[in-house]
């Protein structure tokens, strides 16, 4: 289902692994990161508090005009956005079937797809792994 260089550059190894034990209409809630324009210029000072929100209002419209032109694949597959619109960071959660997150992943505006997960607090006293060997 996913094809080696997405699956490298955009999905995990472990995530393409679980996605091909899915059917490809069953939905799943994935991030969604987009690449984000005009973002090279590299900071060699502290930043002012005005320059901080200039910067993050221009990572929210680079996001935002991403999110159009991934749209149409959220709504070929049947998916919805979770939220309005992109965070600080240039990602949005969206809930799409499998074969949705291969398209997302195809696209030149999506940075990466990674499912989303619960966080939990770790046990230091109880802490064990689980590896998946099937892939």
């Amino acid at each position: 289902m996913f094809h080696n260089t997405i699956r490298k550059n955009k999905i995990s190894s472990e995530f393409a692994c679980r996605l091909s034990h899915l059917a490809p209409q069953q939905k799943i809630s994935v991030i969604v990161f987009l690449k984000l324009e005009n973002l090279d210029q590299s900071i060699c000072s502290r930043q002012s508090r005005a320059e901080r929100k200039a910067a993050m209002e221009g990572i929210r419209n680079s996001a935002k005009q991403a999110l159009g032109y991934i749209h149409k694949i959220i709504q070929d597959f049947g998916g919805i956005q979770l939220a309005e619109s992109p965070d600080a960071l240039g990602s949005i959660p969206v809930e799409i079937s499998a074969a949705g997150v291969e398209a997302l992943a195809e696209s030149d505006v999506v940075k990466a797809v990674v499912e989303e997960q619960e966080i939990v607090p770790a046990n230091d006293a109880n802490r064990f792994y689980i590896h998946s060997r099937e892939c």
